[in-house]
């Protein structure tokens, strides 16, 4: 397989990433995060527990959870033994009852109950890593934020937005290319398309409206 060609730099690379954003936005004219919630709060926690399986599955567990604790306050509380009853088809339940249970004690212990609205305070909570905060401060608080998963990372460097591996660098790339008003709704477009199109083993070069641009060595056709 040929080298893959570096990222362009400068105003061709901003331009070229411009141009890859308008054809996302055709195919994706409104996006938000698949996970069904009603706050910030809900939110957290429904990322927190989407990790490693689907949306769908999320908003199945999720009516029942917050219907039984409906506030951070109740589930600081909560019996983990009932909890991983609720949350037992995502996964991983143990650690994901843990997770959410030990977040939500903090919310109430050092924030009151509220979710803080601040990259910096929420990857200090149990469970909530980089990606996860940014979902909620691009998806609740709709402020400028880019969350790096799995498929937001290959898009970007099958399209050269970025030759990075580590998602913090792939999130400076991104942030670089794009100006802040793009930023909240970037990752759900990608991580749309990279479900959609751009798959991780079978991508359906043939379908992909960004093919002439895509310069990935591996594509299909």
């Amino acid at each position: 397989m040929p080298p893959h060609p570096l990222p362009e730099k400068g105003t061709a690379g901003r331009r070229r990433a411009a141009r890859i954003l308008s054809r996302l936005k055709a195919r994706y004219p409104e996006i938000g995060t698949a996970l069904d919630y009603v706050n910030p709060w809900q939110l957290l926690v429904a990322t927190v527990l989407s990790a490693q399986t689907t949306d769908e599955t999320i908003n199945r567990i999720t009516p029942v959870l917050f219907a039984s604790y409906p506030t951070p306050f109740d589930l600081a509380g909560a019996n983990p033994e009932e909890v991983e009853k609720t949350v037992f088809s995502s996964g991983f339940y143990r650690q994901k009852t843990k997770a959410i249970i030990a977040l939500s004690k903090a919310l109430v212990q050092r924030f009151g109950g509220a979710v803080p609205d601040d990259l910096d305070a929420l990857i200090t909570l149990p469970g909530v890593g980089r990606k996860t905060a940014s979902v909620v401060l691009a998806e609740a608080f709709r402020q400028p934020a880019i969350a790096v998963d799995t498929h937001v990372r290959r898009v970007a460097r099958r399209l050269d937005l970025t030759a990075e591996s580590d998602p913090v660098k792939i999130e400076h790339d991104l942030r670089r290319l794009y100006p802040q008003q793009e930023w909240p709704a970037i990752s759900m477009r990608f991580i749309q398309f990279g479900r959609d199109i751009c798959d991780a083993r079978r991508p359906l070069c043939g379908e992909c409206e960004l093919n002439r641009i895509c310069r990935w060595p591996g594509k299909t056709v």
